[in-house]
């Protein structure tokens, strides 16, 4: 449905159009043909732009923003090499399933066939990494596409819209504004997934309750927890997770470990999974001699719920159907602060600082890949917060998300929790965040390398590398000085090499309103 205002062109249609259904915020990196767009946001209230050095940083922004909000933002993106500079991110928001309206910029529809330096296929490009593709046709058409491209990236639980405005849409008269098509409520799960479940959970045989999605929310969590004390099930979590809210009272569960051993190891004793917004366990990569499923051969796996579905709605239904309802729920966390550690820097030391300090309603963005391993435990017990992972495995998530969720909570702080070889694919976020003067603290463990494929390389080769192969790995020659290039950016930084001076550092840090770096060399 469209609605006639003053005379505008495409580009303000668009814009009014977002805003009209509630996409307020636009994470831009912008170029010519993008600049009616740019125009005319002098020309509508309400939309908050953020600019981004770089198209990785956008994409990511607005996948932190998403899992935070719970509704999508946009990005603005310059003709095709913009947007597969966004590509990794992309992936790892549709992996998460984060929604967001992706505004594309295109050559002008008569200029396409003369084959300028920038034309490329943008819709082929859009199709790796979206759910939804469509080039505006005409500027008459503009607000109605972006209507069904927010209604697109608003379905549940969230999906990648990606619309190409070719410059003359843009420029040329518009109709006005469009409202978005209604969006579907998330499918209710069937009476048959709910008694297999059920009978799953009540067979008698070692089983496990597998969370994922919009499982590992507080609410599902207290429902989870009172299946398990009905049924003495585990409660078991996927190793990444958009979006896992935790701490004192709220139900822990035990995620899936990222090294393949260890997590075949915990899943070896189990003859039953019931998967609830969660995929049947796999490992990251294969490996020689090694499983590709993590669970035995005998585990019968049933699904109660997809990422897609009704799942506290599932959950609610199997609480009654086992007669959990009148239970308090099993594993919940009590309000354990570890004391201050103290001494050279350790992941265990990290963790128990984190566990001592951080802060109550706080938002963790968690790229810390290696050295964040071992953080559940001592965290645990910390007020409540939340907790975001790296979902699709593309490094670089981990700033960019944090500016996102910042922005989606300007009154909560964020820590964001970093490798040194990860903060170096979208270390521009710095930028952005010491522009919208965001309340972000980045503990960025430097530990002079890929210390996550050190591992790898270690599984396949017991020997030290040396030479080429351990020069491909570190990040020493020369080293990194992340103080420099934090202030190079406008942010607050200071290092740290032991835990006495990390924890006061990270209290000075907390004291302050705006982004801090702490360095945390190893």
């Amino acid at each position: 449905m469209t609605t006639n205002l003053i005379p505008m062109n495409g580009a303000e249609s668009l814009i009014r159009t977002l805003v009209a259904n509630g996409v307020d915020t636009c994470f831009a990196n912008p170029g010519t043909s993008e600049m009616h767009f740019v125009a005319a946001l002098d020309k509508v209230n309400g939309m908050r732009c953020v600019l981004c050095l770089f198209e990785g940083v956008a994409t990511g922004a607005a996948d932190g923003y998403y899992r935070m909000a719970e509704r999508p933002a946009a990005t603005l993106l310059h003709l095709g090499p913009g947007l597969a500079n966004g590509l990794a991110n992309l992936h790892n928001a549709k992996k998460a399933g984060s929604g967001i309206v992706n505004i594309v910029g295109e050559h002008a529809s008569y200029h396409i066939r003369c084959n300028a330096p920038l034309t490329a296929d943008i819709e082929g490009i859009a199709r790796a990494a979206s759910h939804w593709v469509r080039t505006s046709a005409s500027s008459k058409a503009v607000a109605s596409d972006g209507a069904d491209a927010i209604a697109a990236a608003s379905a549940p639980p969230g999906h990648i819209a990606t619309l190409i405005l070719p410059a003359d849409t843009a420029w040329e008269p518009a109709d006005g504004v469009a409202r978005a098509p209604a969006v579907a409520r998330r499918r209710a799960v069937s009476d048959q997934s709910v008694e297999a479940a059920a009978k799953a959970l009540t067979a008698g045989r070692p089983v496990a309750l597998l969370l994922g999605g919009a499982a590992v929310r507080e609410g599902s969590l207290y429902l989870a927890g009172q299946i398990a004390a009905a049924t003495g099930c585990t409660l078991l979590s996927e190793f990444g997770l958009s979006r896992l809210q935790r701490g004192a009272g709220r139900v822990r569960t035990r995620r899936i470990p990222y090294p393949i051993d260890a997590a075949v190891a915990l899943l070896k004793e189990f003859k039953s999974l019931v998967l609830v917004g969660a995929k049947t366990p796999v490992g990251f990569f294969a490996y020689p001699s090694k499983p590709s499923f993590l669970m035995p051969n005998t585990c019968q796996v049933t699904e109660l719920a997809t990422i897609e579905d009704d799942i506290a709605g599932a959950l609610e239904a199997l609480v009654d159907r086992v007669g959990a309802r009148s239970l308090a729920p099993v594993g919940v966390a009590p309000l354990a602060r570890p004391g201050l550690p103290s001494g050279r820097i350790t992941a265990e030391g990290i963790g128990a600082m984190l566990g001592a300090l951080l802060p109550e309603n706080s938002i963790v963005v968690d790229e810390a890949i290696s050295t964040g391993r071992g953080l559940d435990s001592p965290t645990a017990g910390a007020p409540p917060h939340d907790w975001l992972n790296i979902v699709g495995g593309s490094i670089g998530f981990g700033l960019p998300a944090a500016t996102g969720a910042a922005i989606a909570s300007p009154d909560r702080t964020v820590v964001v929790l970093e490798g040194d070889g990860s903060a170096m694919y979208t270390l521009q976020a710095l930028w952005t965040m010491a522009r919208e003067k965001l309340n972000i603290k980045i503990l960025v463990f430097a530990n002079r390398g890929y210390q996550i494929l050190k591992g790898e390389l270690a599984n396949i080769s017991p020997a030290q590398p040396e030479g080429k192969a351990s020069g491909i790995l570190t990040l020493d020659n020369p080293a990194l000085d992340w103080v420099a290039i934090a202030k190079g950016h406008g942010v607050a930084a200071s290092s740290v090499d032991d835990l006495d001076s990390l924890a006061s550092e990270f209290r000075r840090a907390l004291a302050r309103h705006g982004p801090h770096l702490i360095e945390v060399v190893s």
